[in-house]
């Protein structure tokens, strides 16, 4: 019995999620943002968002730069980098 539900997803106002194309990209983006010490996590892409994908990668609004960097280096397209 969760109180938060779905909802409680996006947490923090200034959220960004980034937007793959698949899983697996999810995966990877994730392991990289954890490798370059990015606080991210994998979530279920929100309803509001269109994506071929049903994952995303949800990050703090203050460390987009710093994602968006290691998205770049990482060479894995993605749909884009939105706000929640």
């Amino acid at each position: 019995m969760s109180e938060g539900g779905a909802e409680g997803e996006a947490r923090g106002s200034g959220d960004v999620v980034i937007l793959v194309h698949s899983t697996s990209h999810a995966v990877h983006i994730e392991r990289r943002l954890v490798a370059r010490g990015v606080p991210c996590r994998m979530i279920p892409v929100p309803r509001h968002l269109s994506s071929d994908c049903g994952a995303c990668v949800q990050v703090p609004g203050e460390h987009a730069e710093a994602a968006r960097e290691a998205v770049a280096a990482s060479g894995i397209e993605i749909q884009g980098i939105v706000p929640l």
